[in-house]
């Protein structure tokens, strides 16, 4: 797990930041970010989830807040409905999902870890979304393989979200362009994966972040000449790569 920065405004200490959330390289900056523009805005429902999430022994696997709020704005944008997320943990990015839809919108999340998600139900309950959320616990790629003999799943998604083992970005992405409808857009978590994507073999970033390094690299080169996907790669939090499917 990577460190934390400690900020100070006046004699006030700020709620530490940890350094993969993002890749600026000034943590005051980015707890700017969060104080200002963020965490203000942030619906109750997300904000209890956050804290709630904070106490988990693996919370560095939520998804960053900015990111999220950047998010929310995006699928109200597009008017998305119909969305599916890959990598779930104990559900910030699918609540942020969840309350973006409209009240008949459907989410199916994906995850290995049922315990995880039901961490975070209650909450969903509670902000009255849960009843949107079709939670199938499993692999990921068997589940989207039955997925795709099913006619009525191909180009019916609006939005997917894929934030799970980097090592089948790959594969996650062949199964999912079948599954979004022209128009539609993917967003991928994690793709400059702590900064690793420009680090030599040298570099001193931990062992899990190293071996992964290779696939994110391979799979940032694959979407580049994907003509399938226009792309967007954006430096918010630990990197954020959104396609729109073209054909």
């Amino acid at each position: 797990m990577a460190g934390s920065f400690e900020v100070r405004v006046g004699d006030k200490v700020l709620p530490p930041v940890l350094e993969h959330k993002t890749i600026l390289h000034s943590g005051a900056l980015y707890q700017y970010i969060l104080e200002t523009s963020v965490y203000p805005r942030e619906p109750e429902a997300l904000k209890e989830l956050r804290q709630l999430t904070a106490t988990h022994p693996r919370n560095g696997l939520a998804a960053g807040a900015d990111e999220m709020q950047f998010l929310r704005m995006l699928l109200k944008l597009m008017n998305a409905k119909k969305t599916l997320e890959i990598g779930v943990f104990t559900g910030y990015s699918l609540l942020s999902t969840a309350l973006s839809l409209p009240h008949d919108g459907e989410i199916i999340a994906i995850d290995t870890n049922r315990k995880n998600f039901e961490f975070g139900l209650p909450i969903f309950e509670k902000a009255g979304v849960a009843h949107k959320i079709e939670f199938r616990e499993g692999l990921a790629l068997p589940i989207l393989d039955e997925m795709m003999e099913a006619e009525k799943y191909k180009g019916s998604f609006d939005f997917v979200f894929v934030d799970a083992d980097k090592s089948n970005y790959l594969n996650y992405h062949d199964r999912v362009m079948e599954m979004v409808r022209v128009g539609g857009m993917i967003g991928y978590d994690n793709t400059l994966w702590s900064g690793s994507v420009v680090a030599s073999s040298e570099h001193t970033l931990p062992w899990y972040i190293m071996e992964n390094r290779d696939a994110v690299v391979e799979f940032n080169a694959y979407l580049a000449a994907d003509p399938r996907v226009e792309i967007c790669h954006l430096t918010i939090s630990d990197g954020f790569t959104l396609c729109r499917r073209l054909t």
